[in-house]
């Protein structure tokens, strides 16, 4: 184990975990990215034997907490977009920036849908495309994050 990079795994976890419980309203609000899920999805890119699909199952139901809906509803749609995210891994540090960028994107979406399905079920009424926006600056501050230093294992430096 390295004990530094799984210090900076939890140091990242629980400072996008406060991000998530800032308190956003209006258009900061719908537009706010899934700070949780951008964070996994980095450390199972970049060190995927510490960060795995175990670890967004469980980041996802503090989630679950936070958020006060349907229990286990954000764990799943965490551990499903961590399992894609785990099977491409290998395939994604290859990948060009622009296809790592649509890669995530991609991931984020998924993540949305089934969260979008689960709250259908639950009873909430439909929602527009504007639900999806949050995908949109989730990746736009992915390119951001990995432009300024995050080195996520690809061919380049800067997504």
């Amino acid at each position: 184990m390295h004990p530094s990079k799984l210090k900076s795994i939890y140091l990242s976890l629980i400072l996008a975990f406060i991000c998530l419980l800032l308190p956003w309203s209006g258009l900061t609000l719908q537009l706010r990215p899934d700070f949780l899920l951008l964070v996994i999805i980095y450390w199972l890119i970049r060190a995927p034997n510490l960060c795995n699909v175990g670890t967004a199952w469980f980041v996802g139901l503090f989630v679950d907490l936070a958020t006060g809906g349907t229990f286990g509803q954000y764990a799943l749609a965490y551990t499903i977009t961590a399992f894609f995210a785990v099977i491409y891994q290998r395939r994604l540090v290859l990948f060009n920036g622009t296809q790592q960028l649509f890669y995530v994107f991609l991931l984020l979406i998924i993540s949305q849908v089934i969260l979008l399905i689960l709250k259908t079920f639950a009873g909430a009424q439909l929602l527009g495309w504007a639900y999806f926006l949050p995908s949109v600056t989730g990746v736009l501050l992915w390119r951001i994050a990995v432009t300024f230093g995050l080195k996520t294992g690809g061919r380049s430096r800067g997504i």
